[in-house]
């Protein structure tokens, strides 16, 4: 049986030959082997290098090979060589008899030069293949269907037939590349995986190590209080033996001359003068000997400290310290740390930071920031993400605002963080915008001085958006040529930046010329009043976002009426003007009741 075809077959009389040959595995055996004795005979003839370099270029008329640097030396393209004609050397791709030219196809296909021959049928060797046997499964030539055991077989083209196995082929090939592609990119995976493995492990040692010597430096700063406890304990024991010796010397040295009197007193021979003291002698010497009281020759305190370390039960715990379990299972995420030291505040925007808490296994899948409406109200949601910064534009200025941060995974959200407390600026500092400016916008001056670089107008914001509060600037005219008008006011985000400012229906402005002004928004001029500006002049813009007006000034006058009613949202300060203008930001100040 054929291990490949999985075919039985009877041994005949041919012996082995009797067998169907494999016509495709010789034929790619036969080309890997042309090949191979190819490319190791197209050597350069002309080198003196040992071993030879491999040729570049075979010349037909000098039947010689050449490699690139002998052509050029011997055999130039000029002279008596420049008709000669060049051609890669054999076993190169378009060589000659190479198998990749059709002179190449031609010479295989008529046996010369090596290539393979047109198979024949294994019983009438006369006869090609020309047919395909459906039943057999095997090609079979024309004397095989009239006089051979195939004559009553379902029979198809042989040409009909390659190009339907070829398509099977193809498309078997497409599954198996299709799961080649995804083992490679598995095998990448278990190389991240290992990487992974790494790092994590390091990460893993590195807390240990962490934690470990946390254990040892509380047991260290234990073991101190200890011994102060112990110190105490010996200097109070010392301080009342100390205060019992000198009691207790005190009292021996009265009783000592107390008795030295006595014995004098006994030793004098007169009975009258004895007699005259010795009453009261006696009392002093009852009084001495009432003094000495049972326990007071006795020690108040022991040698002995009556302090037991019990240490049994930490040095179990230490020795039975181990990893909880090797596996974790997924539950919600623990309560995340916030990063107090990168928690900050500019202008009217906040900007928070956290982590997860060391050796947290669960895994986190994004986060959740709560912010307050900064009056104490309720907590609203301000981002979504898996960043660990953010930072929250457009608040109110003078404005307490309270921040909070919960993770989630699949199985849930975590506890919320502890809630930081984070005050907004009470005066805005701000610059002109270079990065919502437009292209043609030239700022200089730390930003605070703008102009353009065409003759249109085009517009530039502020870097501090206003929605609370009362809010005053002022622009300095630094040149004016030509008459131009510039424009000044507020604008949202998402205006239009290449026209002049109020023209669509996201600005409020006041435009001037030298001679007078307009108030405009939506295209819509209204308010016209006397009095321009011209080099030095001065424009005040005032922000009532309490009563939801904006009033302009020129050189301190103002402009009319307050320019807009119910003017309500998140604005910028902003200005339009072109390359006959140059301005710069003066003076600001904000105030918030």
């Amino acid at each position: 049986t054929c291990p490949q075809c999985h075919r039985s077959a009877s041994l005949d009389q041919r012996g082995l030959r009797g067998f169907q040959r494999n016509r495709l595995l010789e034929a790619i055996v036969q080309r890997y082997q042309q090949g191979r004795v190819a490319a190791a005979a197209a050597k350069c003839q002309l080198c003196d290098r040992s071993p030879p370099e491999p040729a570049a270029v075979l010349c037909e008329q000098c039947e010689v090979l050449y490699c690139a640097a002998c052509q050029l030396r011997c055999h130039p393209a000029r002279g008596p060589f420049a008709k000669h004609r060049l051609v890669p050397p054999p076993g190169h791709p378009g060589a000659p008899g190479g198998g990749g030219s059709e002179a190449g196809a031609k010479g295989a296909a008529g046996g010369g030069g090596g290539g393979r021959k047109v198979p024949t049928c294994a019983e009438h060797d006369l006869e090609n293949y020309s047919m395909y046997c459906v039943s057999c499964r095997s090609p079979v030539c024309y004397q095989c269907l009239e006089e051979g055991r195939h004559a009553k077989h379902d029979v198809k083209a042989l040409g009909a037939m390659w190009k339907q196995h070829k398509a099977q082929l193809s498309q078997a090939l497409n599954g198996v590349s299709d799961k080649a592609k995804e083992a490679k990119e598995f095998l990448v995976q278990l190389k991240n995986l290992l990487q992974q493995i790494q790092e994590n492990g390091l990460d893993y040692e590195a807390c240990l190590v962490a934690q470990c010597d946390a254990l040892v430096d509380a047991l260290t700063r234990q073991k101190a209080k200890l011994l102060t406890k112990v110190t105490k304990e010996r200097e109070h024991k010392l301080k009342i033996v100390w205060d019992q010796i000198n009691h207790c010397t005190l009292k021996l040295r009265q009783s000592t001359g107390l008795m030295e009197y006595c014995l004098e007193v006994i030793k004098e021979n007169d009975p009258s003068g004895f007699l005259q003291i010795s009453d009261a002698l006696i009392k002093r010497v009852q009084v001495s000997q009432e003094q000495w009281v049972k326990g007071a020759l006795e020690p108040k305190v022991s040698a002995e400290f009556d302090l037991t370390l019990d240490s049994e039960p930490l040095l179990q715990a230490i020795h039975q310290l181990d990893f909880i379990q090797m596996k974790f299972p997924v539950t919600v995420p623990p309560v995340p740390l916030l990063q107090l030291e990168k928690c900050c505040t500019r202008n009217n925007s906040v900007t928070l930071a956290w982590r997860m808490p060391p050796l947290s296994h669960n895994p986190v899948e994004g986060y959740i920031l709560e912010l307050d409406d900064g009056d104490g109200g309720q907590f609203r949601e301000v981002y979504v993400g898996k960043e660990t910064l953010c930072t929250i534009d457009g608040l109110h200025f003078n404005s307490t605002y309270n921040a909070r941060v919960k993770a989630f995974n699949s199985s849930g959200v975590g506890p919320y963080s502890k809630t930081v407390v984070l005050q907004t600026s009470d005066v805005a500092w701000f610059s002109f915008d270079p990065s919502s400016a437009h292209r043609d916008i030239v700022l200089s001056n730390d930003n605070q001085t703008a102009t353009c670089s065409s003759y249109d107008d085009r517009v530039v914001l502020g870097t501090a958006a206003f929605s609370k509060g009362v809010h005053y600037w002022e622009l300095h005219v630094d040149r004016y040529d030509n008459h131009p008008d510039p424009a000044f006011g507020i604008a949202r985000i998402n205006v239009v930046k290449d026209m002049m400012l109020g023209k669509d229906d996201k600005a409020w402005a006041m435009y001037v010329d030298n001679n007078r002004s307009w108030f405009m928004h939506c295209n819509s001029h209204t308010n016209r009043t006397e009095g321009g500006v011209s080099k030095g002049a001065t424009v005040g813009v005032l922000l009532d976002l309490n009563k939801h007006n904006l009033t302009f000034f020129i050189n301190g006058q103002q402009q009319g009426p307050p320019a807009f009613e119910n003017v309500e949202g998140v604005f910028m300060p902003a200005l339009s003007l072109n390359r006959n203008v140059q301005v710069s930001l003066r003076q600001l100040s904000l105030s918030c009741p």
